[in-house]
């Protein structure tokens, strides 16, 4: 009688069939689960599948500026201590918004500022902070919902706020803004304070088009209510003086903060790496005494980014306030001149140039296009691309693998040559 096979060495699989780019723990999960399944060789294509899971550098050719998936603006790795929450003068402990929040309001021309994780975070951190147990008037046209499914009337209830919709989903005036207020002002019934906020949302990733009305942030503010306005995409200011050439087509319509604030509002909000083009984070920015009473409410400790966000931001700032938009990758992708594009698509070989159309993404600029240049191959190589070390990733058209240049660094163009070169 043949005795029955022994299984294999954990270890020994681990050690023999996967190589050294991973630690030796996923290594050892990866051949348990390959022994479990049956299914020994399959140890090393189980290890690969988590190494490929790990966060890792991809070359972004969709021509999606700020790529949702691939991390939106691009920005480089940083290390080593900082001076956090240390005042390096008087050696006493400081506070970490001494630094990138004060330039951020400085560049957008506002008393104060305040950082916290993300957008949505800081907009929840304005609406607890100045409207919890009170109402908070929003057209219907602003309700918008964000990535994930998050809707601003679930943020709101989060707060504490009561939603207080004004106006219709096309048209709101400024007549239901009063109505609203007055309304509200006269209950009687206990359901909680009247209107002591108002709340413009921009709508950034989609458009309202045709048979429309809304009213501007100058006329709310008239009313005498603190005006809140979430202008999202985190534009700093509509003349882009870090900009050689001046604001590009694609971004008329955009608000921006500094324009924003001059026209009344008590607050923005926005967020980090959209067309700021830094970190994720989210940015609150206005009145002094207002950014101070959301900087001490409980949760803004429980907000708050970490020191590599909050030095990067730093950096991004100081560039705007050089007028180095040069220096921001997102900028100096957007801002490359198609001609140049061009010339890079002729020299990659292994493609047909193709003019492209890029956007910006990120839920910014909706309906926006950028002119853009790439290369185009014949056939789905999507995968393969994305197999390739470091990944490329495109996308397929009309039968047709593209690679638009406009989201590439041109130090990239070498990887993406090799790899055009290998496809079949």
């Amino acid at each position: 009688m043949v005795p029955p096979s022994r299984p294999p060495c954990v270890h020994s699989l681990a050690r023999s069939r996967v190589d050294g780019d991973l630690p030796h723990p996923p290594l050892v999960d990866a051949a348990r689960a390959a022994i479990a399944a049956g299914d020994p060789a399959s140890a090393r294509d189980r290890a690969e599948a988590v190494a490929t899971a790990l966060l890792q550098p991809v070359i972004n050719a969709t021509g999606v500026l700020l790529h949702t998936n691939l991390g939106r603006a691009p920005i480089g790795p940083l290390l080593r201590y900082s001076n956090l929450e240390i005042d390096l003068v008087g050696g006493k402990r400081a506070s970490r918004s001494n630094h990138a929040a004060s330039l951020l309001a400085r560049a957008v021309g506002a008393e104060a500022a305040h950082v916290v994780n993300n957008g949505a975070a800081a907009l929840l951190l304005v609406l607890a902070t100045l409207g919890r147990d009170r109402g908070v008037a929003v057209s219907r046209g602003e309700l918008v919902e964000i990535g994930g499914g998050f809707r601003i009337p679930e943020v709101m209830a989060q707060s504490g706020a009561r939603l207080v919709e004004v106006g219709t989903t096309n048209r709101t005036r400024l007549a239901d803004y009063q109505a609203a207020v007055a309304e509200s002002d006269d209950r009687s019934d206990g359901a909680g304070a009247g209107v002591g906020l108002i709340l413009k949302v921009h709508q950034s990733n989609y458009r309202i088009v045709g048979f429309t009305e809304s009213v501007e942030v100058a006329e709310l503010a008239g009313l005498g209510l603190p005006v809140v306005a979430d202008i999202g995409s985190g534009l700093l200011d509509a003349a882009t003086p870090w900009l050689a050439g001046g604001p590009p087509a694609w971004l008329a319509g955009e608000p921006a903060a500094r324009q924003t604030l001059a026209a009344g509002a008590a607050l923005v909000t926005f967020s980090g790496d959209k067309l700021l083009g830094g970190p994720q984070a989210g940015v609150i920015a206005g009145r002094a005494d207002l950014v101070a009473a959301c900087a001490r409410h409980p949760l803004s400790r429980a907000l708050r980014p970490g020191g590599l966000v909050l030095a990067a931001l730093q950096d991004t700032a100081l560039a705007y306030l050089r007028r180095d938009g040069m220096a921001i990758p997102f900028w100096r992708m957007a801002a490359t001149p198609v001609a140049e594009l061009w010339r890079r698509a002729e020299g990659l070989g292994g493609g047909r140039p193709v003019a492209t159309v890029a956007v910006a993404g990120g839920g910014s600029v909706p309906g926006h296009d950028v002119p853009s240049a790439g290369v185009a191959v014949a056939g789905d190589h999507a995968a393969a691309l994305r197999a390739n070390a470091p990944a490329i990733v495109a996308r397929v058209r009309d039968g047709e693998t593209v690679l638009d240049l406009r989201t590439v660094d041109p130090a990239d163009d070498p990887v993406l040559a090799k790899a055009l070169a290998a496809l079949p």
